[in-house]
């Protein structure tokens, strides 16, 4: 079985307030966008499971993957066969595109799939709110207004369709509990759900990620690349997540030939 795990980007990001289990509640919305993985899963000849990773290579121990953390939460539950994992990885990792949590979603997904477990979709994303705060999302991998850790969703109307989405990502890394740890927590004045039900010419005026003001101070290179996109005609730029990648939504096509290099740059059709 092969299928494109895809990844999300954050339309505004606010961090309300500090839990007292150590972590933060927020309110985002997660939008699926075409920027894919490859991911195939067949039967293992032998009698381990294993993890083949092909394209961006992943510098980590293939057990501590998220693939593999989610082919365990299957395996303790449920009676399957060896498998092994093919990931062609072309998402970016740290950059806030959520693709290591779509690639151990669609392994929930496919081993249920595979193997006829019968697995409905609201056990599937409490499997998946296991392995991480926005992993549940790519169960459902529709528009999705979240709150809590980012597990807590519901539907929300918005569309980028017939928009174009370039995605930027310079060879830097953010540290996401560095970037929560320099944030000071405060009550939004507007719900993103409300603005981005605006049209999209307003989302510069309200809609806003907390993180860019002290992620920018730290690595300027990153809002430089948000000002970029805005002089090369976006209707709207942000960074996703705590970054370090930057999206820029534009009406039309744009020429993205002199961008630099050093980036991994892509330019999506929604």
């Amino acid at each position: 079985m092969i299928v494109f795990p895809n990844a999300k980007i954050n339309l505004g990001l606010n961090v309300i307030e500090k839990r007292c289990d150590g972590f933060h509640n927020i309110e985002t919305v997660f939008y699926p966008i075409p920027l894919c993985d490859v991911l195939e899963i067949e039967e293992s000849q032998s009698n381990t499971s294993a993890l083949f990773n092909s394209g961006i290579i992943i510098n980590e121990d293939s057990d501590n993957n998220l693939c593999m953390k989610s082919l365990r939460l299957i395996k303790k539950d449920f009676s399957i066969p060896e498998v092994n994992i093919f990931l062609y990885k072309k998402i970016p990792f740290g950059a806030g595109l959520g693709g290591g949590s779509a690639d151990a979603a669609n392994v929930l997904i496919m081993l249920n799939k595979m193997f006829s477990l019968n697995i409905n979709d609201e056990k599937l994303m409490q499997y998946a709110a296991q392995i991480g705060s926005d992993c549940a999302f790519f169960v459902k991998n529709k528009p999705q207004s979240a709150s809590g850790k980012g597990e807590i969703m519901n539907d929300v109307n918005v569309s980028l369709s017939g928009y174009y989405l370039v995605v930027v990502k310079p060879d830097i890394f953010v540290s996401t509990a560095q970037a929560y740890a320099n944030i000071t927590p405060k009550q939004p004045t507007l719900r993103i759900a409300d603005i981005v039900s605006k049209p999209i010419e307003e989302w510069k005026y309200f809609l806003k990620n907390d993180f860019e003001t002290t992620v920018f101070s730290q690595y300027p290179e990153i809002k430089r690349i948000k000002e970029n996109l805005y002089s090369r005609g976006a209707i709207y730029a942000s960074m996703s997540g705590t970054g370090s990648s930057v999206y820029g939504i534009f009406a039309n096509d744009v020429d993205m030939s002199d961008f630099s290099r050093d980036y991994f740059a892509e330019l999506l059709s929604c």
